[in-house]
């Protein structure tokens, strides 16, 4: 098969620990996209999260964030599709949020917003330091979070909040899962991530494809996260990282290497020198 639309998650997936991008990795995207092949970013960040050094990839112009809530085309400087969870059901879901002890952000049009006394414990709340740096540098900081969402104009892309405690996010995910019109997912250990009601990152792919002229079995993707196992089932070939998730693993086609060993830079080179081979033939 040759794979025409190559998508994949950037935190634990095409990003190492410290939020960096290998060499290996960004040549073999920057080879794929000279093959013809549409590289495609698609994370639950938000637009403005997507580190420039991805962007800046040779090749890359679509973006795929919010967990498919919200896609790019940064070429020509336009949203292509957009989702957004409607403020009255945002709303409740803060109020679930606010029953436990929660760092708590909104993404508006592309934007992280994040109140100001939750940016001051980032530090203590997020998994890694690079993670918490990842925060700070692109997050604007609001006195209120609710009074800031209620001057935007629509729904917000994504109501996201990061758990203290386990036990307080499970329950809280037994309690979101049962609202209506939303969709609950995770990436984090310690996060819960909802959108609005159909939104995924495997809707949201197959949503390109298709205003793109690619089947399916034309989409190849690398995932890590509980929010990657929808694009994993829908796409041609699902590939797992070595460090992905169980349950991604479970319905993945292929397992790879880790994100620390280029674990997608080596199934890219393989695909790639197989056309290859093949067009020598």
């Amino acid at each position: 098969m040759e794979y025409k639309l190559l998508g994949f998650d950037l935190d634990g997936t095409i990003l190492t620990g410290e939020k960096k991008l290998t060499e290996r990795t960004k040549k073999a995207l920057e080879d794929a996209a000279a093959r013809g092949m549409t590289v495609l970013p698609a994370t639950g960040r938000p637009f403005s999260g997507v580190p420039k050094e991805i962007m800046e990839v040779r090749g890359i112009r679509y973006a795929l964030t919010s967990n498919g809530a919200r896609i790019i085309d940064a070429k020509e400087g336009k949203v292509l599709y957009e989702q957004p969870v409607p403020k009255e059901i945002a709303e409740k879901i803060l109020d679930i949020y606010d029953k436990y002890d929660t760092l708590q952000e909104i993404y508006f049009q592309g934007v992280g917003y994040i109140s100001e006394s939750d940016l001051k414990r980032v530090d203590q709340m997020m998994e890694s330091p690079a993670m918490a740096a990842y925060v700070r540098s692109t997050r604007k900081a609001v006195k209120n979070l609710r009074e800031k969402m209620q001057e935007f104009a629509g729904g917000v892309d994504k109501v996201h909040a990061i758990f203290a405690d386990q036990t307080e996010k499970m329950q809280a995910l037994r309690e979101l899962e049962q609202m209506e019109n939303v969709t609950v997912t995770r990436a984090l250990s310690n996060n819960i991530e909802v959108n609005a009601d159909g939104v995924d990152k495997g809707k949201g792919m197959l949503k390109l494809a298709e205003l793109l002229g690619i089947s399916r079995e034309e989409i190849i993707v690398f995932g890590d996260g509980w929010n990657d196992i929808s694009m994993i089932r829908e796409a041609g070939c699902g590939v797992a990282m070595g460090n992905a998730q169980e349950a991604v693993k479970e319905v993945a086609d292929i397992v790879t290497d880790s994100n620390e060993e280029d674990g997608v830079a080596k199934v890219i080179e393989k695909i790639l020198q197989k056309s290859q081979e093949e067009k020598e033939c």
